[in-house]
């Protein structure tokens, strides 16, 4: 016997078109296994297969859709903003956190530490698109949640406030982007394996400090922020593993050791970036 799909009204019962109280409700949502979907997300940014992981949130933000899962859809669409935003497509990306934000009012979580996390992706990729000065009132927005929250995850605070002092720094409010890099790395010193963020932190302070004194002048603390940051990222793999997080930063931060003159260290970042994606 042929196999005959069931339709909806095999197995819903019909409302009642004088029950009032049924009018405007959805069905049951249908939620997405968040854990599957972020699982392998980590496995193809290990790989740096970005293609790879553009297509998976794509039909993971499908599946989310079609069953209603505005958490699932909220999540994946918040991963959505910092991958478009890395690809350098900035239409795409402030159009995702605009999506993303908006299901945060929706959820009613827009001042919780969920909420918060949207607003500094849409600042970040705001920031990161020419749109800085627009971005700071959504960082403070960000923040003030965080700063609020009785546990808020260390990482993505000292996230934030790195991203934050990034678009300060953009709108020439040095003194301010420098007290968010300190908060930053008093944040991340209380996080194991943190030390390639607190990398990263130590070469904004070398371009920040450019940017307030000018290359020729600022010439010493520059060379002192970068071997900060070469220090943190040589440390040997025992004590530093060398998985796709680690290569993520060294491939993030070598072209600002090149750009300080450091070419050696900057080359050693990105073969090692290279090894860890081959072998992964």
């Amino acid at each position: 016997m042929p196999f005959t799909p069931l339709e909806s009204t095999d197995f819903l019962d019909p409302r009642c078109p004088f029950c009032t109280d049924a009018w405007g409700k959805e069905p049951p949502a249908h939620p997405i296994d968040t854990d599957r979907v972020f699982a392998k997300l980590d496995e193809y940014f290990s790989k740096n297969d970005t293609a790879a992981a553009e297509r998976h949130l794509a039909y993971w933000l499908a599946e989310a859709e079609e069953g209603r899962d505005l958490r699932g859809e909220f999540l994946v669409r918040n991963e959505r903003i910092g991958l478009f935003r890395k690809l350098g497509r900035g239409p795409e990306a402030l159009a995702e956190a605009e999506k993303t934000v908006a299901l945060a009012e929706r959820l009613g979580i827009a001042d919780e530490l969920g909420g918060a996390t949207a607003c500094a992706n849409q600042a970040t990729a705001m920031k990161a698109f020419g749109r800085a000065e627009e971005s700071l009132p959504v960082f403070r927005r960000a923040l003030a949640v965080y700063e609020q929250a009785a546990r808020p995850d260390p990482y993505r605070y000292a996230g934030v406030c790195n991203n934050y002092a990034l678009a300060l720094a953009d709108c020439g409010e040095y003194a301010e982007a420098r007290r968010m890099y300190a908060r930053a790395m008093d944040l991340l010193a209380a996080v194991e394996g943190a030390e390639p963020e607190i990398a990263v932190t130590w070469l904004n302070l070398a371009n920040l400090a450019e940017a307030e004194y000018g290359l020729e002048a600022a010439e010493a603390e520059i060379t002192e922020d970068v071997g900060r940051a070469w220090e943190l990222l040589d440390r040997p793999a025992e004590e530093l593993p060398r998985d796709g997080n680690y290569a993520f930063v060294c491939e993030k931060c070598a072209p600002t050791f090149h750009y300080y003159g450091f070419f050696v260290w900057g080359a050693e970042l990105e073969e090692r970036a290279r090894m860890i994606y081959e072998r992964t």
